[in-house]
């Protein structure tokens, strides 16, 4: 909404030095959001007088109408000699008072007025059109004034042209702030001044006199509860609209059209009504509100031919439709060239039924964004009245008395609010006569000591609850005198074990060297193609957004890679190709057994045992996963020599970094799982559990997200590594260790990690640790067999191990190895 603040002093006794910006902070702090705060007419600059055509000269042998004028400027040339003025402009003639700017001022974007020879003639200052001037968009032709101003008078003060206009970016819940009437009120609250309402002018006395203008009805209250019609005969459709009134919808940001227009929108915008004009003569039979019939077509002011919804709202009469309620009228009544007997109608229909129908169409309109954000109740009968006057003073209509005036029965709203409550909800002792006063400023009738009655004014239909009203008191008292307190926090709460272990893993793999991201839980069908999942893999039922965001996106992820693959390849196409990426996020299981919609629950009430367990098992299961990507180098080449390459060893540690957080063992095992290389592949299990996989990615899904080669991925559940609880420090011992080492020889197929199981077992107590130092293939050890060197460390913790002690636990793990994976002792 802009306004501007010269409209605003009509209605407001704002002190005389007050700008737009004294006035935009004041109302910023009463929580209204003002934008910007434009000084229009701030850079234009004298002299710019009325001037008096006394002569013009047609000039000949240009490619266009050229005239050589003499315009009386009085004495604002210092001579008082006619200016010679070349225009192109051919709307004006002799005796015409136009607006001159003289040389040394100037227009606005930075045009400099000078005088200068051009068409072989010296131009002596510029003969303005009203968009040269920043006071519309018309470009036509030359500013002709009406009257009879004499020559020389300032026009900068004439036509108001310097004026400060506010940007107000009007809420939802604040629809009354849509007018001038609105924000004047605002503004004579915020400096605490006198507010003259322009809507409390009355209405005539011919309104319960007169009778009905035109006939009319009401065929659905639920969509419109009020309805007025005026009439006004004998408007001449010539007339123009005087020049304040068309630089004051041009500085509100609306567009002069014509006289019967802009009278509605001048109204509309002074009072928040909107309201609309019909051609007398064009309508047939009483007007009828009411909701669409099935097959129904009108085509609107815009010329387009619309199919209507049976719950949009119509004004029609016997003709069938002839306007869009609160949006848009129909073409076939509109008021045009011709028009000279007209009908005002002015209502109050259902906000929600005018914002759906203006959805459904793709139609918005000033009067639409109106209605939507509610309009006040008791404005059809002053608005039509204050309209119809406007259009009898400056058209010459004459007004036909009565009124057609239709309502349904409309209950007051009232709301019943501790007086202490806005005191409880800002944590400050404003006291009962203060929560009265501020809230009859804003038009509220109060009643009650202690438990107040409170009656909103119809023109806050936003204020419902106590809530709303703790509101009004606490911005006007200011929100500046809140004071600001640090929450507390409940004594003996913390973060959950689960919360600790999340912390402690993003910590350990930072310190691993990868760098956490966080990507958007949303998928689509061609990220599961991309990773290779059959047709039959869990990971494919997914759920799909109800209003995704984007169309390309509308499921929500059952794994973490597509979010990191994508990832990964935004930073290696910028760049950045030796990248180790981690995310620790939800992923979204559907149940097999869950029912096909979450059920809607009741919003006036709590809800029952039952309902809540409905909607919980429509959910989905929503573990906690972690997952990491890497590629290119992991270990850097530099001065010291050739860098090492990220592979799938790497992505395996990574693993074995979280579950050593939580205080788990991971057990290694080779596996077949889609996106990884299926001889690649690591499967990794705690006990018995499968926690998650880890290796290199397959060819065809590096391929797929554009990832460099022999790229790299891990990802496991949290919640599968076991209870967190409490880490606990490992004993440490004081006494040295003994390391043995062994080298094993055992067949080509047999894992790693099923040998290091078989010496941990067979060891016993006194071992510490188990570590693969070296794996050995070739003819040494025969074809199709393989070397595995392990160090064994031994401790004992309340003495120092002997050496017999130390082999005897060693050869006790290399035959639990031999009995369990047939490893053979290499040399033995």
């Amino acid at each position: 909404m802009r306004v501007p603040l010269s409209w605003l002093r009509e209605y407001v006794a704002l002190p005389a030095g007050v700008t737009g910006r004294d006035l935009a902070a004041r109302l910023i702090d009463a929580g209204l959001e003002v934008e910007t705060v434009e000084q229009a007419g701030a850079d234009v600059t004298g002299p710019l007088v009325v001037g008096r055509v006394l002569a013009i000269e047609e000039l000949t042998g240009f490619k266009k109408p050229i005239r050589y004028c003499q315009v009386d400027v009085g004495r604002a040339n210092g001579t008082g000699e006619p200016q010679n003025i070349i225009c192109g402009a051919v709307n004006f003639a002799v005796g015409d008072r136009v607006v001159v700017i003289l040389p040394g001022g100037e227009l606005p974007g930075g045009f400099k007025i000078g005088a200068r020879k051009t068409y072989g003639r010296v131009s002596e200052g510029m003969i303005c059109s009203v968009r040269e001037l920043g006071i519309g968009d018309d470009h036509d032709g030359i500013l002709v004034l009406p009257g009879d101003e004499p020559a020389g008078t300032d026009a900068m003060e004439l036509l108001g042209l310097r004026d400060d206009v506010l940007d107000i970016a009007v809420t939802p819940d604040r629809g009354y702030a849509l007018s001038i009437r609105g924000v004047a009120r605002e503004a004579a609250l915020a400096y605490d001044v006198e507010f003259t309402d322009p809507a409390a002018a009355g209405t005539p006395a011919t309104d319960a006199t007169g009778g009905e203008v035109y006939p009319a009805s009401i065929a659905d209250p639920s969509a419109c509860d009020r309805f007025v019609l005026r009439e006004v005969r004998g408007f001449d459709p010539a007339a123009p609209t005087p020049m304040w009134m068309r630089v004051r919808l041009h500085r509100a940001g609306m567009r002069p059209v014509s006289l019967a227009v802009d009278v509605t929108n001048y109204v509309m915008l002074e009072l928040g009504q909107p309201l609309h004009a019909f051609d007398r003569g064009k309508l047939t039979g009483p007007i009828v509100v009411r909701r669409a019939a099935p097959g129904e077509r009108l085509e609107t002011l815009d010329h387009v031919r619309r199919e209507l919804h049976p719950e949009d709202i119509l004004i029609t009469d016997g003709s069938g439709p002839i306007s869009l309620a609160g949006t848009m009228g129909g073409l076939a009544t509109e008021i045009d060239g011709a028009s000279t007997d007209m009908v005002l109608e002015a209502a109050h229909f259902d906000d929600i039924g005018v914002a759906r129908m203006v959805r459904r169409h793709r139609l918005h309109s000033e009067a639409s964004y109106r209605f939507e954000r509610g309009v006040d109740r008791e404005l059809p009968l002053r608005a039509s009245h204050r309209a119809a006057l406007l259009l009898a003073e400056l058209g010459g209509a004459e007004i036909v008395p009565g009124v057609t005036h239709v309502q349904a029965p409309a209950a007051p709203v009232t709301v019943t609010m501790a007086a202490g409550h806005p005191d409880r909800v800002a944590g400050v002792a404003y006291g009962r006569d203060a929560v009265v006063r501020r809230l009859e400023q804003v038009g509220c009738a109060v009643s009650g000591e202690d438990e107040l009655t409170v009656t909103p004014p119809s023109w806050r239909p936003d204020l419902t609850d106590p809530n709303d009203l703790a509101e009004e008191v606490i911005r006007l008292e200011g929100y500046e005198n809140i004071p600001a307190r640090a929450p507390r926090p409940v004594a003996g709460g913390g973060l959950t074990p689960r919360q600790r272990l999340r912390r402690r893993v993003g910590r350990a793999l930072a310190g691993a060297g990868y760098v956490e991201v966080l990507s958007f839980p949303f998928v689509s069908e061609k990220d599961w193609d991309a990773l290779q999942l059959p047709a039959g893999d869990p990971r494919r039922r997914a759920l799909r957004l109800a209003n995704p965001m984007s169309e390309d996106d509308p499921l929500l992820r059952t794994t973490l890679l597509p979010g990191l693959l994508k990832a990964l390849a935004r930073n290696v196409g910028r760049g950045f190709g030796d990248a180790g990426l981690y995310e620790l996020g939800l992923v979204f299981r559907p149940r097999p057994d869950a029912p096909a919609g979450a059920p809607r629950l009741p919003v006036d009430r709590r809800p029952s045992e039952e309902e809540l367990a409905s909607l919980e098992a429509a959910l989905p299961d929503q573990p906690q996963r972690v997952a990491v990507v890497l590629a290119g180098e992991r270990e850097p080449s530099g001065w010291w020599g050739e860098g090492r390459p990220a592979s799938w060893a790497d992505a395996i540690e990574a693993a074995r970094t979280v579950a050593g957080e939580a205080g788990a063992v991971l057990t290694v095992r080779a596996d077949r799982h889609e996106p990884w290389h299926p001889g690649r592949c690591a499967a990794l299990y705690v006990g018995d559990t499968l926690v998650g996989h880890a290796g290199e990615l397959h060819p065809r899904v590096i391929k797929a997200y554009g990832l460099p080669p022999r790229t790299c991925a891990m990802e496991l559940e949290l919640a599968r590594l076991g209870d967190p609880g409490v880490v606990k420090a490992p004993h440490v011992s004081s006494y040295p260790f003994a390391t043995q080492d062994v080298a094993l020889v055992v067949d080509g197929s047999v894992p790693a990690a099923d040998v290091e199981g078989a010496l941990r077992e067979g060891a016993g107590a006194l071992l510490e640790s188990v570590r693969l130092f070296d794996v050995y293939t070739g003819e040494q050890v025969g074809e199709g067999r393989k070397s595995l060197a392990y160090s064994l460390r031994f401790r004992a913790p309340d003495r120092t191990l002997t050496a017999e002690e130390a082999g005897t636990a060693r050869d006790a793990a290399v035959a639990a190895a031999a009995e369990r994976t047939g490893a053979v002792l290499r040399g033995g």
